[in-house]
């Protein structure tokens, strides 16, 4: 109980001293129970979504694994709908329309996508869809020209009723008019909802006014969803896809599984900032034991065993982890409330009623604040065992443990150098799987030796540093330098928590730019096509390709899709594998290397282009002959032709055959174009992409883009995502921030006497401020140089891994290297502007007469 009180006691004294360790534990264990209640949200929104618009049973069309992409929903015939309500234990069947993948556009030509990324859904407004809708405005579609709009998609585009609209399908164009709004009974998932007049849904989604994709059922009262999956089952027989309400809420969340990669990859960062964190409490309690040395050595000599005094820095802890838990369960449930906002800006509306906290989410946010708390405090608790109660009793200070400083050097040495080990393998291996698990252990490594060394380096480090940095600034710059090497174990860690977030930021940096450059450098090397019109995974509706294959100044127009089939090798070995089907044309409009063979003969009718991989595994040369069963389609045998070179980042490992080979044994069944290439007629390039950009206007979905466009397109894709992932670091480079305010802020307390003497013998307020702040930079500045170095190595390492999947061009992005060690210093100088003024209003007196 005394050890209780004496903590309860010290915790309370010294509270402000432990505000930002607080506040590094509130922001990790916001972001942690954040992202739980964001997702718990998100995942508990759509499975009541699709709970809502499924029935107890449904039947639809077997669908073939791998099906062709026609661009159509599988459907049944209307017919059907009579049979399956005279199955025993039907209540109410009835049939409807869904169609994926359709484009809405307005008179100005622009999509009424949905700003989340979700698909536009074309439905009949019939029962089904009025479960889950209720009619807001105007009147239910009375004709095949008139739609219903979802209310949400409405507001975003400005859509009114009376307003004319376009929508784009695998059946083609259909103008209509917007006869009313619709809005959903519950939250909104971000889906963007038109809504026909049932028979005009079959007739502008399938092209068939006797079919519907699915028929819903309601069981009977008494008959379970199973059972009555069952008795349709057996009255309908085989080709039928029969499901209860479960099991398709379960297959459409699979759908949205990117949910769960959100999920994990904040989580991930979460952790970041969480070790991040402990760097700050590890510091924290190492100044405050060093600070109490007097104090415990007193409590030593009065009878306080070391595990009395163990247990009071941990009970310190402990209190710390707790309150700082406490508020971040609070503030993670405000900010999953934030992210819900910001969701609904983008379409996804969802109700407040729609919040989920479990039980798990403050258990775990808890658990991750006490203990890493516990964790980082353990050290600086047991070093606070250790001091005898004379020693405490004579020094100003916890003494330093010279061998166990040499002991951490030796290891964190060990462990860099097996890092490095790790990552030179990594960089040389021969496949990108062996590489990856190496890079991985190298990340690890590395990062903790550096870690563990970096006290070592401060010494080293910060000594150029003074003599390259700090020498104008006269005597105040060196008094900056020894007050940064003075104790290079409390230097070591400030600087590494800064080090953790810019050796990732710098890492990920070298790999983007890399990635970008070699795409490039490929685009240059391998594509001759002057245009290339792409789908963004949206197949060309065939009205949209003869608009394009229209086009005046164009030389010639590719077509290119993929086709699944079954591909039978001479050695008997079956494997079923996406086709690449393209005009022979494109032969011109990339320039692959060869093994054997000319790309242009993979394209003739019976001949097929396989890569060099395939061959090599299955012993496959010219002339010989594969056997391919298209999933849907017909079989044939196909003659190789070309062994293609696996050394590109386009079309890597991709098989070969000509696009009308494909359509011969698919029919109806051929799959939509995923892309087009175009050549100009000489002199003609300006005119034609002019042209080409005015015949796909009025389909917005589609992209038209010269070598220039395209290689913009990627940067800026690239570009977009590491900014997504430098916002969530800097989470953790926030944390590290607080760590050299808190630094600052207790070293000034430690040196109060020191800071009263200087000032006592001439120092300056002014000279006393700039002291905190060039320390503080030279602080920021070695863990920039710690970060920076780290990263470059993590990013060349990686580049090397790729390496071998085609991207080959190694870019080291300096300039954004110099940004990071520039806003390094910056950082420096911003953290220590609250020390540096509680320094410069110390009372001299005072100061000097502190114990």
């Amino acid at each position: 109980m005394t050890v209780l009180k004496t903590s309860l006691r010290s915790f309370y004294a010294h509270k402000w001293r432990m505000v930002l360790s607080a506040m590094a534990i509130v922001l990790s264990v916001a972001f942690v129970c954040g992202t739980l209640v964001f997702s718990d949200t998100m995942n508990r929104t759509f499975e009541r979504f699709f709970g809502s618009i499924t029935s107890d049973v449904t039947v639809a069309a077997e669908q073939e694994e791998h099906a062709q992409a026609t661009g159509r929903e599988p459907a049944v015939s209307a017919s059907l709908v009579d049979e399956v309500r005279s199955v025993d234990g039907v209540a109410w069947a009835e049939g409807t329309v869904a169609q994926g993948g359709i484009t809405v556009v307005d008179a100005e030509n622009e999509s009424l996508d949905a700003d989340s990324g979700a698909p536009t859904l074309g439905a009949d407004w019939g029962p089904v869809m009025q479960r889950s809708m209720e009619l807001l405005a105007g009147r239910a579609p009375a004709g095949p020209d008139e739609v219903l709009v979802d209310a949400d998609t409405a507001d975003r585009h400005g859509v009114a009723i009376g307003d004319p609209l376009t929508v784009v399908a695998a059946t083609g164009s259909h103008p209509v008019t917007v006869s009313g709004l619709v809005e959903f009974q519950g939250s909104n998932p971000g889906v963007a909802y038109l809504l026909f007049e049932p028979s005009a849904a079959r007739t502008a989604l399938l092209g068939d006014a006797d079919a519907v994709t699915s028929i819903h059922v309601d069981a009977a009262a008494g008959v379970g969803d199973a059972e009555l999956r069952e008795r349709i089952a057996g009255d309908l027989g085989a080709g039928y896809e029969i499901n209860t309400r479960a099991e398709n809420r379960d297959e459409a969340m699979k759908e949205v599984g990117f949910l769960d990669v959100l999920r994990y990859a904040m989580l991930g960062f979460a952790g970041i900032a969480v070790l991040v964190g402990i760097f700050l409490i590890v510091n924290t309690f190492s100044m405050l034991v060093a600070q109490r040395t007097r104090e415990i050595g007193l409590m030593r000599a009065i009878g306080t065993s070391r595990r009395q005094v163990n247990r009071s820095v941990l009970i310190e802890a402990l209190l710390l982890g707790v309150v700082g838990s406490a508020i971040g369960v609070g503030a993670g449930i405000g900010l999953a409330m934030l992210l819900m906002a910001a969701m609904s800006g983008m379409g996804v509306n969802i109700e407040g009623s729609e919040l989920t906290v479990t039980a798990t989410t403050p258990a775990v946010g808890l658990a991750v604040g006490v203990l890493a708390t516990l964790i980082a405090a353990w050290l600086p608790a047991r070093r606070a065992s250790r001091v005898s109660p004379m020693a405490a009793l004579r020094e100003a200070g916890t003494p330093g443990d010279a061998r166990a400083g040499r002991i951490r050097a030796a290891v964190g040495l060990l462990l860099t150098a097996a890092g490095g080990v790790a990552l030179v393998a990594a960089a040389s291996a021969d496949e990108a799987s062996d590489g990856g698990s190496l890079l991985a252990l190298g990340l690890l490594l590395t990062l903790l030796g550096s870690v563990v060394v970096a006290p070592l380096l401060a010494s080293l480090v910060v000594r150029v540093l003074n003599a390259i940095m700090l020498g104008i600034f006269g005597s105040v710059g060196r008094l900056a330098g020894r007050n940064a090497r003075r104790n290079p174990r409390r230097t070591g860690a400030t600087a590494g928590a800064l080090m953790i977030g810019l050796a990732l930021v710098s890492g990920l940096s070298v790999v983007g730019s890399s990635v970008v450059a070699s795409a490039s450098d490929q685009l240059d090397r391998t594509v001759g096509a002057d245009f290339i019109a792409d789908s963004f995974g949206q197949p060309f509706v065939e009205e949209a390709a003869e608009a394009v294959r229209g086009t005046p100044g164009l030389e010639h127009v590719t077509d290119y899709t993929g086709v699944w089939a079954t591909v039978t090798t001479p050695d008997g070995t079956a494997e079923e594998r996406e086709l690449v089907a393209a005009s022979p044309t494109y032969a011109t409009d990339v320039r692959f290397e060869t093994i054997e063979g000319e790309l242009a003969d993979g394209f003739q009718p019976g001949a097929i282009a396989v890569p060099e991989g395939l061959a090599d595994e299955h012993g496959l040369s010219l002339g010989d002959a594969l056997t391919v069963a298209f999933v849907e389609g017909g079989t044939t045998e196909l003659t190789v032709a070309a062994i293609t070179s696996e050394d590109t980042v386009i079309d890597q490992g991709a098989v070969y055959l000509g696009i009308d080979t494909a359509r011969e044994q698919l029919g109806e069944r051929m799959p939509l174009n995923l892309a087009m290439f175009a050549k100009a007629e000489e002199g003609q390039e300006a005119a034609a992409y002019a042209a080409l950009q005015e015949r796909l206007a009025p389909f917005p979905q589609y992209d038209v883009a010269n070598q220039a466009d395209y290689k913009q397109q990627l940067e800026d894709e690239i570009g977009s995502l590491l900014n997504l992932v430098y916002g969530l670091l800097a989470l953790a480079i926030i944390v590290a921030i607080l760590g050299v305010v808190n630094t600052l802020a207790l070293s000034v307390v430690e040196r109060t006497r020191e800071i009263g003497l200087m000032r006592a013998i001439g120092l300056s307020r002014r000279q006393l401020r700039r002291m905190i702040r060039l320390e503080s930079v030279v602080i920021a500045v070695f863990g920039a140089l710690l970060g920076l170095g780290l990263g470059l190595a993590w990013g060349i390492a990686a580049q090397r891994v790729l390496e071998s999947t085609g991207f080959r061009v190694l870019e080291i992005p300096w300039a954004t290297m110099g940004a990071v060690f520039v806003g390094a210093a910056v950082v420096g100088l911003v953290a220590a502007l609250l020390p540096a003024f509680r320094a410069g209003r110390m009372n001299v007196l005072r100061a000097i007469a502190t114990d």
